[in-house]
């Protein structure tokens, strides 16, 4: 997965739960540029002390942005964690949807899911503050929804990629077998990350090998 900065517009990434995650999306472009260099700073600060360190006085420390303004952006961290949330998971369903272009077979679904695993894994190296993101999704519940979303966006990609290569399978036998693939891809990659560099790819590389080589079981 290329790496690209969080910092992408707000009308690319909004989703049915981004409504319920409080801030403003200022639309003058001094008001536009201070909102992403607010972004571009928290990711700067997560990648460097997790989600559970990083506070909004980082914020004002670094860009000097005072605090009444900061608040008038961001209420609080769980808004800009959720808004970066929102961009990291819009650029990881581009990613899956390039991959999935090279699904045109049934055989094509080893190498295809290999790779949308390898690519997941390549995000999280690239992008330090992802992980910690990820896991500071899991420990709020407007964040958590949003995890669940990314995860059923996901498993709608694969399912519609594979519809046309299974016509013998019930639409619930596909959304079943697509929802355990995406689950067991980003576990695999979650778990691998968190070893020493050479054991994550000796999992990873194994988890691979068992990865299906054809949907029509």
């Amino acid at each position: 997965m290329a790496r690209r900065k969080a910092v992408r517009s707000e009308a690319d990434v909004a989703g049915p739960e981004s409504q319920k995650i409080a801030r403003l999306v200022p639309t003058q472009k001094r008001s536009r540029e201070r909102f992403e260099s607010i972004l571009a700073c928290a990711v700067e600060v997560m990648a460097e002390k997790g989600s559970e360190a990083f506070r909004m006085s980082d914020i004002v420390e670094r860009t000097g942005i005072a605090f009444g303004s900061l608040y008038q952006y961001f209420p609080d961290k769980t808004a800009i964690i959720g808004t970066l949330a929102e961009r990291y998971n819009a650029i990881g369903h581009d990613c899956v949807r390039k991959e999935l272009l090279g699904l045109r077979k049934p055989a094509d679904l080893h190498t295809v899911l290999g790779r949308i695993t390898d690519s997941y894994c390549q995000f999280f190296i690239d992008e330090p503050a992802v992980r910690y993101i990820w896991q500071a999704t899991q420990a709020d519940r407007a964040l958590q929804k949003l995890d669940e979303e990314d995860g059923a966006f996901l498993t709608g990609l694969l399912v519609e990629a594979l519809r046309p290569l299974t016509p013998h399978l019930s639409e619930a036998a596909l959304v079943d077998f697509c929802q355990l693939m995406m689950v067991l891809m980003s576990a695999a990659v979650r778990h691998a990350i968190t070893m020493p560099p050479k054991k994550g790819r000796r999992i990873l590389t194994l988890f691979k090998k068992m990865l299906p080589h054809d949907p029509n079981w």
